[in-house]
């Protein structure tokens, strides 16, 4: 079972499969999706996660990215743990890679246990309008989601202090650039993410 695992100069969490969005363009769509092995055969504890990160040597990486197979902040307990314990004993900036709807997902403002333990937030915009969005990422919740995301980024951006939209660089060109005016309007970053083929 794959924990962490390495993508250029970060070491990347693993926690969980599950996910409240299907989207098309999706790694876990990909029969040969890296290294075959991050489907977990169980949600690994706090304990496990902090046991496999400090089985590496963290000075080696730049950051510590939550994102695996499944929606990070579907596991939020163990998600927040770990932070917590990381920044008690190491100095390496946290990311988390998240579709956006972790709010709707636990109905409540998850955003408030951030502070202080979370450098990074990379929210998953992937589209320039609710419907579209449904209909490239097939949230649980429907076309809902979408404003979701929006609420989402601008809760984020009170309490972190790095907050970024992203998109696939499979969209047109067009609504790449309408996304990148959303992330304008929230005030946060904006980055084009290579679609994993």
């Amino acid at each position: 079972m794959i924990i962490t695992y390495e993508v250029k100069d970060n070491l990347y969490v693993n926690v969980t499969n599950k996910c409240s969005n299907a989207c098309d363009f999706c790694v876990r769509n990909l029969k040969d999706a890296f290294q075959n092995d991050l489907w977990l055969e169980k949600e690994p504890s706090s304990e496990e996660v902090i046991k496999d990160i400090f089985s590496r040597n963290l000075s080696k990486y730049k950051q510590l990215v939550f994102c695996g197979f499944g929606e990070p902040l579907e596991n939020i307990d163990v998600v927040i743990e770990v932070c917590k314990k990381v920044k008690e004993k190491a100095n390496i900036p946290i990311r988390i890679n998240t579709n956006g709807q972790a709010n709707k997902i636990h109905n409540y403002d998850v955003t408030p246990r951030f502070q202080y333990i979370v450098d990074s937030v990379s929210i998953s915009l992937n589209a320039r309008n609710a419907k579209e969005y449904d209909h490239i990422c097939h949230s649980i919740f429907g076309e809902e989601a979408f404003n979701y995301i929006l609420d989402f980024t601008k809760k984020c951006r009170k309490i972190v202090k790095d907050v970024q939209l992203s998109v696939v660089d499979c969209l047109p060109p067009e609504h790449i650039e309408e996304c990148k005016k959303i992330a304008d309007s929230l005030g946060v970053n904006f980055k084009i993410r290579k679609e994993i083929k």
